[in-house]
């Protein structure tokens, strides 16, 4: 068994200006086998979260548990786990051959046993026929396969991953994704990622815990997150680009967008939250919509995305292809009841069914 169990869990550090807290009071379970991502912006506590699950940081207060056995004040060592840092750690001197296996000699695994081990993973990971080279005579991506490789080894039933991926360029880092996810899958770990990048997390994740100043703002699958956003800082993190919000006030017949006449898209007592609306989920309509007016066009290629007003407030506009239109333009913009989510004036979400809307709202 390797699930891993979150009960409670601070970390809190006294400082000349008064007390931080890294992480206050987080409690989650990852189910075996499954790809789990931290996610964030920096500074939420998803790293000390992580080393919190690792060993490396002891908790102020809470139990963390892993399979059957409560490893809360146990060292590293003793938690059968394995770990890839941010930067790759490998040591300059030693061979990829020697690398990977530092932590099995450490060990003191059989020889036989330390190269039937090696064998393996060097073929899952496209290593063999670069055992030999030292790290400098690598590139970005091999560097980080021998860092997989020397966690991968181990044969621990979880893995952590500490942004793995952020030395590396864009397209290296899609290769990597896809990689590391069919990895996982294949060898069926416990894994926990931390990232600050939405893409890796919608991309890679069974499950995404988003966290924001040390507490988790919200624990699901990754398109939970993306259609069922919990507060405003969740719509507004995940997604690109991210989740439109627009101040919404009383008017004709419910809550209007402010700097507008209507149509009503909620009932009255909603004036005062906001109305959310993701730019894929808008279209521009000749008809009778809502009136924007165009502030700048980014055409690429096979789409365009549009920066708009709507009553004195800013919204993206994602639509297909090009559009003929340029800054300063005026045009109408539409979108399907169920793709708008209300939030109250505290950021909450609310469930609140939108009112009779005209046809011509309907994208």
């Amino acid at each position: 068994m390797a699930t891993i169990a979150v009960e409670n869990v601070s970390k809190h550090w006294t400082t000349a200006e008064g007390q931080v807290r890294a992480v206050d009071n987080v409690s989650f379970t990852l189910a075996e086998g499954t790809f789990n991502v931290l996610l964030g912006p920096s500074g939420c506590g998803k790293s000390t979260t992580l080393r919190l699950i690792a060993g490396l940081e002891v908790a102020t207060s809470g139990r963390i548990t892993i399979g059957d056995r409560d490893v809360t004040g146990l060292a590293p060592a003793q938690r059968n786990i394995s770990m890839v840092f941010q930067s790759y750690a490998l040591f300059p001197h030693l061979s990829v051959r020697e690398n990977i296996l530092f932590g099995l000699r450490v060990r003191r695994v059989p020889p036989a046993e330390r190269d039937t081990r090696l064998a393996r993973v060097a073929d899952l990971l496209g290593l063999s026929a670069l055992l030999a080279r030292k790290p400098s005579q690598l590139s970005g991506g091999q560097q980080q396969r021998v860092a997989l490789g020397r966690a991968i080894i181990a044969q621990a039933p979880v893995c952590l991953m500490d942004e793995p991926l952020s030395n590396l360029d864009a397209q290296l880092r899609a290769e990597m994704r896809q990689e590391i996810r069919a990895l996982q899958r294949k060898l069926g770990i416990t894994m926990v990622y931390v990232t600050h990048d939405q893409v890796e997390a919608m991309s890679m994740a069974d499950r995404v815990i988003l966290m924001d100043s040390g507490r988790i703002a919200q624990n699901g699958a990754p398109t939970e997150l993306y259609e069922s956003p919990a507060s405003t800082f969740v719509a507004r993190f995940i997604g690109t680009p991210p989740m439109n919000l627009v101040a919404l006030v009383a008017g004709p017949g419910g809550a209007v967008i402010r700097g507008t006449q209507g149509p009503a898209v909620y009932p009255a007592d909603c004036a005062g939250g906001s109305l959310g609306v993701r730019p894929e989920h808008i279209a521009l309509s000749t008809e009778r919509g809502v009136p924007a007016s165009v502030e700048s066009v980014e055409y690429l290629g096979g789409d365009s995305l549009l920066a708009m007003t709507v009553g004195g407030q800013r919204i993206a506009v994602r639509v297909a292809g090009s559009v003929g239109l340029r800054t300063g333009d005026g045009a109408s913009v539409v979108w399907a009841p169920g793709a708008q989510h209300f939030f109250t004036a505290d950021g909450r979400r609310r469930e609140a069914s939108a009112p009779s809307v005209p046809a011509t709202l309907t994208a």
